[in-house]
């Protein structure tokens, strides 16, 4: 197995690997190389859902995916929990899949729970010729980023997180509309967060729309937040994934922000992805 750093300190590439028969010592390495870099790319993984599933659950238990409220009965019509399918392409009418061809904003996954997954896998297998490119931005940089007076004002402070809306701005089953992002549900989080297994602080910001800072007024909030914002995203601290089929990209959901360019809804794109819950909840 070879690892290289695509970044000086960012993203990494593993190489000579077969994921479906990685045995212990290779996984133990793998799962360094994530934690020190934040970002993985490995590339030709032949993986059906099982062997997704199984190599996945390496990292921990696996997260269900994010149904919203939606009903138990629904929910008993969902094949595997486990794998979400993330595609434009249509059946019968139908999408086999979420977010469509639509831009996904920045964000993290599901950090509008109390305890949002560590770990996230994404396997492209049909991808388009043009756009669906997938940007990370380093969290441990971007709080590094913020001049120090911003970073003192904000080191007490929390974040309520929007449960109610995906990544494109749609809102999830079950959820009624809100026009003040204090009526907005979900987990609040500390904006600046100790990542549980580096021990090092990074900026946790999950997305921006709805977003609130309890205790200030909305103006504030939103002054506030975007401020900081101004400083997540630097090109200097992104990333970005220009899709190849069968590429497998696990990312630290815990110091890692991410977002989709929009693509061509006549093209195809077909991704499977895998969550793993934080340990602590076990």
């Amino acid at each position: 197995m070879k690892i290289s750093a695509l970044t000086a300190n960012f993203v990494a590439e593993i190489e000579d690997i077969n994921l479906s028969a990685i045995n212990g010592s290779e996984f133990e390495q793998l799962y360094t190389a994530w934690l020190k870099y934040g970002v993985l790319r490995i590339r030709n993984q032949q993986l059906d859902d099982a062997q997704l599933q199984t190599f996945s659950k390496r990292f921990g238990p696996l997260e269900e995916a994010p149904f919203g409220r939606m009903s138990e009965a629904d929910k008993a019509k969902i094949k595997n929990r486990y794998i979400t399918t993330l595609s434009n392409i249509t059946v019968d009418g139908r999408p086999i899949g979420g977010l469509g061809n639509s831009e996904a904003t920045w964000h993290s996954d599901m950090t509008y729970i109390e305890n949002p997954p560590p770990a996230s896998l994404l396997l492209g297998i049909e991808i388009p010729e043009e756009g669906g490119d997938t940007h990370f931005a380093n969290q441990y940089a971007a709080l590094d980023a913020l001049p120090r007076k911003l970073r003192n004002r904000i080191s007490q402070l929390t974040l309520k997180h929007n449960a109610a809306h995906t990544s494109i701005g749609k809102l999830r089953p079950g959820y009624e509309p809100f026009d003040d992002p204090r009526q907005a549900p979900g987990a609040i989080h500390p904006l600046i967060k100790t990542h549980s297994e580096s021990g090092k602080p990074a900026l946790f910001l999950g997305r921006r729309e709805w977003a609130y800072i309890p205790g200030l007024s909305v103006p504030e909030s939103e002054a506030l937040l975007d401020e900081i914002w101004s400083y997540a995203a630097l090109a200097e601290n992104t990333w970005t994934q220009k899709w190849q089929p069968m590429d497998l990209i696990i990312w630290d959901n815990r110091c890692v922000m991410h977002r989709r360019d929009g693509f061509d809804d006549n093209s195809r794109r077909y991704m499977r992805r895998c969550q793993v819950l934080d340990r602590s909840t076990q």
